[in-house]
């Protein structure tokens, strides 16, 4: 069975990482959606509010999974029987990152084989950041993310507003 896995802080959920989902389900047999716990970083959502919103938005997926993890991939890939990650290219300055991070994991796990796909052209620009700094400051991001979480991104910025 080909197990891949799809990491990522998904911080919150765009439409460019529920796109990479849709493909990605399509190369292996399973697909583990593995969200991050970054003790580096200071989420908008909690862990288990991103797993409950992936969950939600790939309940109709039957070979996808979601798991959240802290620590290294390898372990989370090895913990989940994978040798694939799969990744988004965005552009050209996320290459240089990407491809640095498929050459340690290699270099952690000889059996684990990175697989970068290029994001849809109308996606191409959408970043998590950039969701959060458009709803921070009241900006129109209803068409960056899934409908299903509009809500709650406003409701975390602006609590009073609902």
């Amino acid at each position: 069975m080909r197990v891949g896995v799809y990491p990522g802080s998904f911080d919150p959920t765009t439409n460019g990482h529920l796109d990479l989902i849709h493909r990605g389900m399509k190369l292996v047999d399973k697909l583990v959606v593995g969200v991050l716990n970054n003790t580096n970083k200071q989420p908008l959502f909690s862990v288990q509010e991103r797993v409950t919103v992936l969950e939600e938005l790939t309940k109709d997926m039957p070979n996808v999974i979601v798991d959240s993890f802290t620590g290294l991939l390898v372990d989370f890939i090895k913990r989940h029987n994978a040798h694939i990650i799969i990744r988004g290219l965005r552009a050209v300055s996320d290459f240089e990152y990407e491809l640095q991070m498929a050459q340690t994991n290699y270099t952690l796990d000889r059996e684990i084989e990175t697989i970068f796909l290029v994001t849809r052209v109308e996606n191409s620009y959408l970043s998590s950041s950039i969701v959060k700094d458009i709803a921070k400051f009241g900006g129109h991001f209803e068409n960056m993310v899934p409908e299903s979480i509009v809500k709650k991104i406003k409701y975390k910025y602006n609590p009073s507003a609902n």
